[in-house]
């Protein structure tokens, strides 16, 4: 779950928030092991198969908990140790949600989980085998995040629940446009890790000649496409905000936010190329995500007005492939 929705959560009417803060904070700690470089792939399989148990009930949260936390290394953050050392506190309040609630989270938990083990399996440094494949892992890590936040909006909402089913044709694509905008934005981080979650051979591209400190050919032609395919994605994470009636206004601030801030951060990369062959962080600056803050409170309200916007934001980027135009 996008660390992005960590600062618009607060925007939600307050019962939502505390069932979808409960849902960050469960998917923060199947991160956790996705992340825990002193795991082996067997070490992290077993910790997936025991938070799925831990969470369905089926598992002793405690025992979970407390092995997972004396074999996390010293490079995790001592937040998402604390984290971890609370899980058994963090499930006592899943538990206590409605059916529905716990259905969508408890859901979303089992696919995430099963996805990042399978991923976890195939990580390579020579990225993934095409746009298909990083539509997959796109889905494990963030579609699926997408539809429980869908389900949870029609849960505690009639009015959103009118539009369900357009919501849900749409909310997939809402959570890759920004997890493919994290994955660009983050390539030397991974690449660090000797990770890469881009498809770059299928333009015969890698990341070995960024170490060189300077840019691939085949390497921009990716990229350019990337980029492309992202915003088409970011297109219909509007178009299901647009959806979202305009008087559930914590909902639609908490779809700008984080829309919003996942177009600049994307037209940055698009303006910085230079920074892939320098190794730089791409980062939207305070007053950045200040004037998102300030442009969705002014608009959030009109359609037509935020349409506007966002083909301003993003007439610089390319253009997205047509349907089915993908590697």
């Amino acid at each position: 779950m996008s660390r992005t929705f960590a600062l618009t959560i607060p925007q939600l009417p307050e019962d939502l928030r505390v069932v979808v803060s409960n849902a960050y904070l469960l998917c923060r700690i199947a991160d956790t092991v996705e992340d825990c470089e002193v795991l082996t792939f067997p070490e992290k399989q077993r910790f997936y198969e025991r938070f799925i148990a831990a969470v369905e009930g089926a598992g002793s949260p405690e025992e979970f908990a407390k092995d997972l936390h004396e074999r996390l290394g010293e490079d995790m953050l001592p937040g998402e140790r604390e984290l971890v050392r609370h899980t058994p506190a963090v499930l006592r309040i899943t538990w206590d949600f409605p059916e529905a609630d716990q259905a969508a989270l408890t859901r979303c938990i089992r696919i995430m989980s099963e996805g990042m083990e399978h991923f976890q399996a195939r990580e390579t440094e020579s990225g993934l085998r095409d746009q298909r494949e990083l539509d997959r892992y796109c889905y494990y890590v963030a579609g699926v995040v997408g539809e429980m936040l869908t389900e949870l909006f029609c849960n505690h909402s009639p009015a959103v629940a009118e539009q369900r089913e357009a919501l849900s044709e749409l909310a997939v694509s809402f959570g890759q446009g920004l997890q493919m905008t994290n994955i660009i934005k983050d390539v030397w981080h991974d690449k660090e890790r000797r990770v890469c979650w881009l498809p770059l051979a299928a333009f015969g591209a890698g990341l070995d000649a960024l170490a060189e400190g300077k840019m691939d050919g085949r390497f921009e032609a990716a990229l350019q496409e990337l980029i492309a395919a992202a915003r088409g994605h970011l297109e219909n994470a509007l178009r299901y905000t647009l959806l979202i009636p305009a008087s559930e206004t914590g909902i639609r601030q908490f779809c700008l936010w984080a829309l919003g801030m996942a177009v600049l951060t994307l037209r940055k990369i698009h303006r910085s190329r230079g920074y892939f062959s320098e190794g730089a962080t791409i980062k939207i600056s305070r007053n950045s995500v200040r004037a998102t803050i300030a442009v969705s409170r002014a608009a959030g309200k009109s359609n037509a007005a935020l349409r506007g916007i966002f083909r301003l934001l993003t007439a610089s980027l390319p253009k997205p492939p047509a349907d089915g135009d993908s590697r």
